[in-house]
């Protein structure tokens, strides 16, 4: 595996020779290069604008599509290749995919936004048909046949009327370039677009999209295959650790040599404020981590107590407010017309939802792995957003950004930004200071306590109701911790700990969200507001994107709440719900989740007396994100005594458009249920005064195999019309409310406070 990892060659060398040559990156899939015939023409250059930048066709037929995202166990690389395999008419198998090196692809914005498929795919599936299109041409002139007398079959062109006159893709361009230009929107990231002369194939001629296909990642995880980038491994290379401050905020002024003189050849790296160990074995660095005698600057305790979190948050003063959600800018505030409208109102309902912050607190603690000489540097990173985080290395170690290279490799999960680009930064410091290769790994109380977090926020609801009980005002308020304390991508050293530490400025911008939803009330304003940070320097509290950004936070809220109105005019929370929805696919949804529940239209929560300590319920929350809607029923037991809450079945109505694997997006889902069922039920940083004290799994407990749901079921409502636009987050949001209000349709108590822990239950049970 060690040696799959070591990349020795450019992607021009690996296209020389005469013969196709197979390489594994490490990655999900394989990457084939297509080799140079002759050496007659020169490579292109990887550019947005070139055909070669997109696929590659080796002289065995094998088609590698060069794809700048990554995965995050999705199986967002198996549906690339589905989307190529049908443009191409090659079979899935003979495709594979090697994604986010940015040696060999380009800046596509990593992965983010549940964006792989929706934005990711698009330039992918536009070469891949303007490839079959080029390659019928040569056909075309070979044969001596008009394209439009050819047919495609696995990769071979044949008159339609005459199969005997056939050629094969390899044997018109295996291990040759396209050297075809495409027209490229000038925008890289998420963004990026590229077309070719070729129309794309419309659903009804698809072969490929819409099947199960097998994950072309799992072979090589489940035999132990794949390296992951704790196995990278480089000649020379030497292992680090990097020493926190016991009060965040302190910094050090000095420390005892002789503290680690038993240690073989330990080594103190200080920047700045930042400092840090290096030796050549790894035990030798954790050990000198351990008992290095380091002097701290006197600080003022930074955090307040802990249970004045939610008071600290209502009580400071807002930086920023937005009235229409969007992000990057003050945007007055007019409260006169809802104001207007409760006043008038018969009747006016309010609550407050609090959430705490969340940590990533990934199954492994960061790992790097950055190789920095004077003039190059290599960068191996788990990191979503390889070529960002290449920008930030460049910025750091003061090179030009096309001298570093940084290559993805699967690590343990982020989901937005977790501390792996943290770790890359902090190898490519002790990297330069001492000459050689360096390998940083974090330890499990440094993933769980250094990383960025979920922002904690307080969200406020208002609503005004006409004498009929009809909602006559919608009011919906968030206010918290910036979600962009740490932007959501390390491009510069300003939104590392690494960086701020070595006298980077602070670069904080301001964003927190709104609900999205298709509810028309007469009148509605929502908003919200930010605050600044604990901390204007490295923090164990800085606040950045975790999966669906504010989605969870913002969802509880408001769905909760339309739960509560249902409830306060005596309407089933269904039929409330269908009242006010405007969106088609948003009615679609939800009457979608309802029905395979099973659901029985009544007011929550329910009447009936239920004997025994274990209460049940049903709740449904639906939300939409970035073009996917979703509906959620969950179904709960509570147990009166305990305090307990087992979410024992969830009903999940899902349309994202049209479906490229559905067992690939089945997976997704559950994966989204289990992790924000855990968020929900389990999950809160807790700190004191001087840092953050949850550091490992007893202090920061997940969801375990025990409590699981009993089962997932998914209703995939399929639109070939639409085009597809993401499954990794959407099924997040409504998670936290649909169990909320289950809960409250079996015991009639309201909880607006995550996580749900058996006290907080029992609390509000009393």
């Amino acid at each position: 595996m060690t040696k799959q990892a070591n990349f020795k060659f450019t992607r021009r060398d690996l296209l020389k020779g005469g013969g196709a040559l197979v390489v594994t990156f490490g990655m999900p899939g394989w990457a084939v290069a297509a080799t140079q015939d002759g050496g007659s023409l020169s490579k292109p250059p990887l550019m947005p604008d070139q055909l070669d930048s997109y696929l590659s066709i080796a002289a065995d037929g094998k088609v590698t599509a060069y794809f700048g995202k990554m995965d995050m166990g999705q199986g967002v690389d198996t549906a690339i290749a589905q989307i190529v395999a049908d443009e191409l008419d090659v079979p899935f198998e003979r495709v594979g995919v090697l994604m986010s090196d940015t040696e060999y692809t380009l800046d596509q914005g990593g992965a983010s936004g549940s964006t792989g498929i929706r934005s990711g795919a698009q330039p992918l599936r536009n070469a891949a048909a303007e490839a079959r299109r080029v390659l019928l041409d040569l056909a075309s002139e070979k044969l001596g046949i008009p394209a439009e007398g050819l047919m495609v079959t696995d990769g071979i062109i044949q008159a339609k009327n005459q199969s005997s006159r056939q050629v094969k893709y390899e044997e018109l361009i295996g291990g040759k370039y396209f050297h075809v230009n495409l027209e490229w929107n000038e925008r890289l990231g998420n963004a990026l677009n590229a077309t070719g002369k070729a129309k794309p194939k419309t659903p009804d001629q698809y072969k490929v999209v819409g099947k199960s296909m097998p994950r072309i990642d799992v072979p090589g995880k489940v035999f132990g295959q794949t390296p992951y980038v704790t196995d990278i491994k480089r000649p020379g290379m030497w292992h680090g650790r990097i020493l926190r401050p016991p009060v965040a905020g302190a910094t050090p002024t000095g420390w005892d040599q002789n503290s680690i003189s038993d240690i073989p050849d330990a080594q103190v790296v200080r920047i700045k404020d930042f400092i840090g160990v290096v030796a050549p074995e790894e035990w030798g660095a954790i050990n000198a981590a351990r008992q290095l005698k380091v002097t701290w600057s006197e600080v003022k305790s930074p955090f307040p107590e802990m249970d004045d979190l939610y008071d600290y948050i209502r009580r400071t003063p807002h930086v920023e407010e937005n009235a229409g959600g969007g992000f990057g800018g003050r945007v007055p505030v007019d409260e006169g017309p809802v104001n207007k409208a409760l006043e008038g109102a018969a009747k006016v309902i309010e609550a407050e939802y609090e959430h705490p912050f969340q940590s990533h607190a990934c199954m492994g603690p960061a790992c790097a792995v950055v190789d920095a000489r004077s003039d190059r540097a290599t960068v191996w990173t788990g990191s979503q957003k390889a070529h960002k985080t290449r920008e930030g290395v460049a910025k750091l170690l003061e090179l030009p950004v096309d001298k570093v290279r940084g290559i993805w490799v699967p690590g343990p999960g982020s989901y937005g930004r977790n501390d792996a680009g943290d770790a890359a930064m902090d190898a490519a410091l002790l990297s330069k200071a001492i000459g050689r290769p360096v390998r940083v790994q974090g330890m499990r109380h440094e993933g769980h306590g250094w990383d960025p977090k979920g922002p904690a926020s307080v969200i406020t609801l208002r609503a005004g109701l006409d004498a009929e009980g009809n909602v006559i005002a919608h009011r919906f308020q968030a206010k918290g911790f910036s979600a962009w304390d740490v932007r959501s991508n390390e491009a510069s050293p300003s939104d590392t700990l690494a960086g701020l530490l070595v006298g980077w400025p602070k670069n904080t911008r301001h964003n927190y969200g709104t609900p999205s939803e298709s509810y028309d009330f007469p009148t509605k304003l929502h908003f919200w507001r930010t605050i600044p940070p604990f901390l204007e320097t490295a923090s164990p509290l800085r606040t950045a994107h975790f999966r669906d950004p504010q989605g969870p936070q913002v969802h509880f809220a408001s769905e909760s709440f339309i739960d509560e109105i249902a409830a306060a005019v005596g309407q089933d929370p269904v039929e409330f719900r269908l009242k006010y929805l405007t969106d088609p696919r948003d009615i679609a949804v939800v009457e979608a989740a309802a029905k395979a529940a099973g659901w029985e239209t009544r007011t929550s929560p329910r009447r009936d007396r239920q004997s025994g300590d274990v209460l049940t319920g049903r709740g449904i929350a639906y939300a939409s994100r970035g073009g996917t809607t979703v509906a959620t029923v969950a179904e709960v037991e509570v147990n009166r005594q305990s305090g307990r809450v087992w979410a024992k079945r969830f009903v999940v109505a899902h349309d994202c458009g049209l479906i490229i694997n559905p067992d690939g997006l089945k997976r997704t889902i559950e994966g989204n249920i289990i992790q924000a069922l855990s968020r929900a039920l389990k999950e809160e940083v807790q700190f004191d005064r001087n840092n953050v004290t949850s550091i490992d799994w007893l202090s920061y407990p997940i969801l375990d195999s025990t409590e699981a749901p009993e089962s997932i079921e998914v209703v995939q409502i399929n639109r070939p019309e639409v085009a597809p636009t993401g499954a990794g987050e959407p099924s997040t949001r409504q998670v936290a409310a649909a169990v909320a209000n289950a809960i409250f349709d079996a015991t009639g108590a309201r909880i607006r406070r995550v996580p749900f822990t058996p006290e907080r239950v029992k609390a509000s049970l009393a």
